[in-house]
C-alpha cells in the first residue's frame, strides 16, 4: 500500500465545495451523545477547511443501517466548532434540503448530511448514489480511518467522480504512526497481541511474525498456543481447530529467530466471574480453573520484553480487564509502554478502550482510532479507502 498520499494542505480548498468522510459513528442514549471522541478527532480537519475557506460539506454513516440520525451530531458540532452546522435532513441523504443548503453556502460555512446508511447502496459502493454524493462537491477529503478498511459509496466511490481526493488530518496521521511503524519501524521491534481468540488475529500473527524482532502473546489466544504445547489449561478458551496452526507460528518464529513470548503464569478463576484472582506456579492451570489474565512473572517478562524496544504495537488487551481483578497483566503492559523510550502505536479497538479507561492513553504516542481497519492494516492488506485517495 502506498502511504504517500495528499493531505489537505496540498490541495487548494479556497471557495471549493469540499466533501469530508468523517468517523461521527457516536455512542447515543436516548438521543445524547454519550462520548465525544470521535467528534473531537474529526475538529482539526474542519477547522483547517473552514479557515481556508471552503465549503465543508461532512458525511458519516452512524449505527449499521438507517435507524439513527446525524441530527445530535451537527448540534454538538455547532457547539465544539463556535459556529452554525447546518444540518441537511433528507432520508434520502442528497434530497432537495442538502441541495438547497449546498447551494446557499458561502466560503467557510459547514453542512451535515444525514446518515450515509439511510441509503442501502451506501455499503454496495453503488456508483448511482457514489455519482450523486460527489455531484455536491469539487473535491473529497476522507477522514475517517475507522472504514477505510470498507469500500463504500462514501469512502471510495465518490473518488471515481471526483478528481481529488486527499486524506485529512486523522488519516495522515494513522499513516503516519501504523505506517511507519510497521514498515519501517526503528528497532527493536515488539508487537503485543491479545484479545480473546487466535482466529481473529491469525493473518496479523503472520504478517508480523517476518517483520518484529519480538511477539508478545496474551488475552485467551495465548491458552491455545500454550495447549499447543502441550499444557494443561482447565476450562480457559480453547480454539481446538486452530491448536496446530498455533503450533506452526511457534516453528515459523523460532525459524525466522523471533522471540515468542507467552504467558509463564496466570492470573486464574473456578469460572468467568471477577473474584479474587487465583495465581498459578507455572504456565498449566488447574482442573475446574480459566485464565482470566497473565500472572505476574508473565507482567514482569512482558515489561522487561517492552522496556529496550524502540517501536512498540499493541492489539488486543492481556486478560479479561473489565474485571478489577483481572485488569493487572493489561496495566502491565500498559504501564511498560508509557515508560518505555519508543514510538508506541495502539491498534484500536478494545486495547484504545483498556489504555484510555486505565488511565494511559495520553502517554502513547499514537492510539488508532480504527479498529477493524487497525486489524487489516496488521494483517498487511490494503485499505481501499486509502488506496482511494490521490498519491
Amino acid at each position: 500500500m502506498n502511504f504517500n498520499k495528499k493531505t489537505i494542505e496540498d490541495i487548494d480548498v479556497k471557495s471549493k465545495r469540499v466533501l469530508v468522510r468523517c468517523d461521527f459513528n457516536v455512542p447515543l442514549k436516548e438521543g445524547v451523545i454519550t462520548d465525544v471522541n470521535r467528534l473531537n478527532g474529526a475538529l482539526p480537519t474542519i477547522k483547517y477547511l473552514v479557515k481556508n475557506g471552503a465549503k465543508v460539506i461532512l458525511c458519516s454513516h452512524l449505527g449499521k443501517d438507517a435507524s439513527k440520525s446525524l441530527a445530535p451530531v451537527a448540534t454538538k458540532l455547532s457547539e465544539l466548532l463556535g459556529q452554525t452546522v447546518v444540518f441537511a435532513r433528507d432520508e434520502e441523504v442528497v434530497g432537495a434540503n442538502a441541495k438547497k443548503a449546498v447551494a446557499e453556502m458561502n466560503d467557510g460555512d459547514i453542512v451535515l448530511l444525514e446518515n450515509t446508511r439511510c441509503r442501502k447502496e451506501e455499503t454496495k459502493n453503488d456508483p448511482a448514489f457514489s455519482k450523486e454524493l460527489a455531484s455536491l462537491a469539487d473535491v473529497f477529503v476522507n477522514d475517517a480511518f475507522g472504514t477505510a478498511h470498507r469500500a463504500h459509496c462514501s469512502t471510495v466511490g465518490v473518488t471515481e467522480f471526483l478528481d481529488t481526493a486527499v486524506c485529512g488530518y486523522l488519516i495522515q496521521k494513522e499513516l503516519k504512526f501504523l505506517g511507519e511503524a510497521v514498515n519501517a519501524p526503528v528497532r527493536p521491534f515488539v508487537a503485543i497481541l491479545g484479545g480473546a481468540k487466535v482466529s481473529d488475529k491469525i493473518a496479523v500473527i503472520n504478517n508480523l511474525l517476518d517483520k518484529v524482532d519480538t511477539l508478545i502473546i496474551g488475552g485467551g489466544m495465548a491458552y491455545t498456543f500454550l495447549k499447543a504445547q502441550g499444557y494443561e489449561i482447565g476450562t480457559s478458551l480453547v480454539e481446538a481447530d486452530r491448536v496446530d496452526y498455533a503450533m506452526e507460528m511457534i516453528e515459523k518464529a523460532k525459524a525466522k529467530g523471533v522471540k515468542f513470548l507467552l504467558p509463564v503464569d496466570h492470573r486464574v478463576a473456578a469460572g468467568f466471574k471477577d473474584v479474587e484472582a487465583i495465581v498459578t506456579a507455572d504456565q498449566n492451570i488447574p482442573e475446574g480453573h480459566m485464565g482470566l489474565d497473565i500472572g505476574p512473572k508473565t507482567d514482569a517478562i512482558y515489561a522487561d520484553a517492552i522496556k529496550d524496544a524502540k517501536t512498540v504495537i499493541w492489539n488486543g488487551p492481556m486478560g479479561v480487564f473489565e474485571f478489577d481483578n483481572f485488569n493487572k497483566g493489561t496495566i502491565a503492559v500498559a504501564k511498560a509502554m508509557a515508560d518505555a523510550d519508543a514510538t508506541t502505536v495502539i491498534g484500536g479497538g478494545d486495547s484504545a478502550a483498556a489504555v484510555n479507561i486505565l488511565g494511559f492513553g495520553d502517554k502513547m504516542t499514537h492510539i488508532s482510532t480504527g479498529g477493524g481497519a487497525s486489524l487489516e492494516f496488521l494483517e498487511g492488506k490494503l485499505l481501499p479507502g486509502i488506496e482511494a485517495l490521490n498519491n
